[in-house]
């Protein structure tokens, strides 16, 4: 049994040079527009998709939201139940909006690694399958379809801006550069100040778990990223940058007004690279940005961010 693949090939659009400080043209790769609203369903709906094939009957997976409400929508498309297990500071509305795409959801824990410790002992105890949200190949294979699609539309791009989390969109972009020949390409990694356990893990030159959270974007709260991504910048030319709250939340505004559509901070933190670190893109000509999406955005919740930070 195959399957199609669950996730889109997003639209990819150039800005005009003027759109921000670094007065590049900057492609961008809509993954906000998945079905499950961020570039997630890619890895997450390919390992579902493969656990599904080798007799997974139930699904298991801890999330913050946007791995969660993927790993829902392709259950729902699969056929199979699963259960997303979120942390206390996942938003209700995150969690009602998981829900009503078909999974059932718990809470437990106050950070993301209880989530995870307890969404694995359950899926333990019901001989179910658990799907890591960020920290398996498969994943970074499916993740990796973003570059294969840039490159079938024979876009020109010499760097590639992306958020960091846990580090699967990472690793995936480090995968997709290297299976079409772009060894050479530079990523740009970027964290929200208070989200930035990468940072800080290269910093010390080891893995390193930040004692709590900080930053308004959740979606980017893994205290610590994957062994992998630890170890990719041994591997490929990556540079790890920093933005504030107030950085990624002017960036969602502009985006917003732009292109009409809604992302999350932990997405414009990526976007914010052109305006707040104009200088680094100064050196590259035609930039490629991951706009990863999220769900955990609302109009109004945009507007509450603006009157905070802005």
């Amino acid at each position: 049994m195959s399957f199609a693949p669950l996730h889109l090939d997003t639209p990819l659009i150039q800005t005009a040079p003027d759109f921000s400080v670094s007065g590049k043209p900057l492609w961008l790769k809509l993954d906000a527009l998945q079905p499950s609203g961020s570039f997630k369903l890619r890895g997450v709906g390919r390992l579902c998709q493969h656990e599904v094939q080798n007799g997974a009957r139930e699904i298991f997976c801890a999330s913050g939201g946007n791995a969660g409400i993927a790993a829902a929508y392709a259950g729902r498309a699969l056929g199979v139940p699963v259960t997303i297990v979120v942390p206390e500071t996942t938003a209700p509305d995150v969690r009602r909006t998981i829900a009503a795409t078909g999974a059932n959801v718990l809470v437990h824990g106050s950070v993301f690694d209880e989530a995870n410790a307890h969404a694995i002992e359950l899926a333990e105890s019901r001989k179910a399958t658990y799907v890591h949200p960020f920290d398996h190949p498969l994943l970074w294979d499916g993740h990796a379809t973003l570059i294969d699609e840039v490159v079938a539309k024979g876009a020109k791009f010499d760097c590639v801006v992306t958020s960091v989390g846990g580090g699967g969109l990472l690793a995936g972009i480090v995968e997709g550069l290297k299976r079409n020949g772009f060894s050479d390409v530079p990523v740009i990694a970027v964290e929200t100040e208070g989200a930035a356990s990468f940072h800080a893990s290269l910093k010390a030159n080891e893995r390193i778990s930040l004692p709590a959270i900080t930053s308004i974007a959740t979606s980017l709260g893994a205290r610590q990223v994957a062994q992998h991504v630890f170890d990719l910048p041994k591997h490929h030319p990556i540079e790890s940058v920093l933005v504030s709250d107030a950085d990624a939340v002017a960036a969602c505004l502009k985006f917003a007004d732009a292109q009409r559509i809604l992302v999350e901070p932990a997405c414009g933190a990526a976007l914010a690279v052109a305006d707040v670190h104009a200088d680094l893109l100064s050196r590259f000509d035609n930039p490629l940005i991951e706009v990863c999406g999220g769900i955990g955005v609302s109009l109004e919740k945009l507007n509450v961010w603006k009157e905070k930070f802005l």
